[in-house]
């Protein structure tokens, strides 16, 4: 079946492209710009096995946020809205298509820094609005629970857990739309904590990267950190605690010594690293008991932690799962992840207009109660 393409000022609907969408290949436009990072990819699936990644192009923000020891919303818009044009303009070149070849374009409408969101919505609507192609909002959390089925062909259900800068949950992935939400961190999300520690003990930004390289010469037992919530049931997380209990640690230190000697930081990072990846073992066995699933998948950006893969691999094996985690560079924030949803979600059908909004909340599980407390915009996760 051929590709159908309607006149710019034609407003696309759901029926039209399931009438005269192809078969196969299917070729999908991602675009990502929910945090830090601007990027743009270009998949093709067949239908018969992994879709072919034929462009992943990403830039990342790190040198504009480095000295304010996190992630500035307004410095993050602004540089989105600089390199969104250019990055779908490079992912297209390396993936050699141009935009009359892509079927859909699938972009993050949330959850995120909202200026961020909006500028890729905004890009995706002006793409989709100027070429008539089909435009595919994107739970950003939905790119990372369902890579490993770009990934790994992975079949449902599976557990999921997610693990990145923002978001903490254990998800039981029973469709492309449809999660089932175990349970998550009630606080800080273990990708914040890392920075937040790593900037507590003079390391670089992202936290993540510095604190596992840190660690390598540490003694994760010279201080006793906590592993908060492992004497309560069930899946729910916390790291603030932990995150605290650095700091006093680092206090004490720097009262008794004046300072931080570069031992004391490995120290500390390994100590810190062992009691986050020590409560991810745990909580993931509780949660592969109640999920009763043959797979377990992780994904996310602290999913590229190798301390921690290797200890949820552990975990899988002993519970009997398969074990799927993604290549490192799908870890983190990527357009890859988002085009693949778009994949998914065109083969059921499930197409937006150009009505599509930013939204900076927009839980998996819609009917979980909230992890971190809602307001007027509704539930943060």
């Amino acid at each position: 079946m051929g590709r159908c393409y309607l006149p710019h000022n034609c407003r696309a609907t759901t029926e039209h492209y399931l009438r005269h969408a192809p078969a196969s290949p299917l070729i999908v436009l991602g675009i990502e710009s929910s945090c830090d990072d601007t990027a743009a990819a270009v998949l093709r699936d067949t239908g018969d096995g992994p879709a072919d990644i034929l462009s992943n192009q990403v830039y990342g923000q790190t040198d504009l946020h480095a000295a304010f020891g996190g992630v500035v919303p307004e410095i993050a818009a602004r540089a989105h809205a600089e390199k969104l044009d250019v990055m779908v303009e490079a992912a297209l070149s390396e993936a050699r298509v141009a935009i009359q070849d892509i079927d859909a374009i699938a972009v993050t409408a949330g959850p995120g820094l909202i200026g961020g969101v909006m500028s890729g919505v905004m890009c995706a609507k002006g793409l989709a609005a100027g070429s008539g192609k089909p435009l595919i909002g994107v739970n950003h959390l939905a790119g990372h629970a369902l890579t490993p089925r770009l990934t790994d062909g992975l079949a449902f259900p599976y557990l999921m857990l997610l693990v990145s800068g923002g978001h903490c949950q254990f998800l039981v992935v029973r469709s492309a739309t449809r999660f089932e939400r175990l349970g998550g961190t009630i606080d800080d999300a273990p990708g914040e904590a890392f920075d937040k520690t790593a900037k507590l003990l003079g390391l670089s930004q992202p936290g993540g990267p510095a604190i596992e390289k840190a660690a390598i010469q540490g003694d994760p037992t010279r201080f006793a950190l906590p592993r908060p919530l492992l004497d309560r049931p069930g899946c729910d997380m916390s790291f603030s605690g932990l995150k605290t209990a650095v700091l006093r640690a680092r206090d004490a230190l720097i009262d008794r010594q004046g300072g931080l000697t570069r031992q004391d930081q490995s120290d500390l990072a390994a100590g810190f690293q062992a009691a986050v990846t020590d409560v991810l073992a745990v909580k993931t066995r509780r949660a592969l008991q109640l999920a009763e699933v043959p797979a377990f998948a992780v994904a996310g950006g602290v999913a590229a932690n190798s301390a921690i893969r290797q200890a949820l691999r552990r975990e899988a094996d002993e519970a009997g799962a398969s074990f799927a985690a993604p290549p490192l560079a799908l870890c983190t924030d990527n357009a890859a992840m988002i085009a693949w949803v778009g994949i998914e979600r065109f083969r059921l059908g499930l197409l937006d207009d150009l009505t599509l909004a930013a939204r900076p909340r927009w839980p998996l599980d819609p009917d979980a109660r909230p992890m971190l407390g809602s307001g007027k915009k509704g539930a943060k996760a």
